[in-house]
This record gives C-alpha cells, sequence and structure tokens, in this order.
C-alpha cells in the first residue's frame, strides 16, 4: 500500500512539473501571438497608407497641366 502511494505521489509531482512547464510555454506562445498581431496591424497601416499615398499620386496623374 505505500508503495502503491509512493507511486502516487511521484506521478502527481511528475504531472504537476508538466503542467507547470506546459503553462510557462502557453504564456510565452500567447505573448508572442500578441506581438505578432501588433506587427500585422502595423503591416497593414503602413500597406493602407502607400495605396493611399499612390492613389493621390495618381489621380494628380491623370489630370491635365495648368498650360493646356
Amino acid at each position: 500500500m505505500e508503495n502503491t502511494v509512493k507511486k502516487l505521489e511521484e506521478q502527481v509531482a511528475f504531472l504537476q512539473h508538466e503542467i507547470s512547464q506546459i503553462s510557462d510555454e502557453l504564456y510565452s506562445q500567447q505573448k508572442e501571438i500578441t506581438e505578432l498581431k501588433k506587427e500585422i496591424s502595423n503591416f497593414k497601416k503602413s500597406i493602407n497608407d502607400l495605396e493611399n499615398e499612390i492613389g493621390s499620386n495618381a489621380i494628380k496623374d491623370d489630370q491635365k497641366p495648368p498650360h493646356y
């Protein structure tokens, strides 16, 4: 009986350690995902800004020069 209890205690300790490691890894991944989402948002904003700039330049290019 004592041997069984000892084995169970070892298994519980092992599982607690594994859960702790998984929790740490999950936290790390969540942090990385948050940072990547911010980067994607910044890239989208940069792309939109460039598209708007290109669009406004295209409108200017379509206009006739003032001497016509």
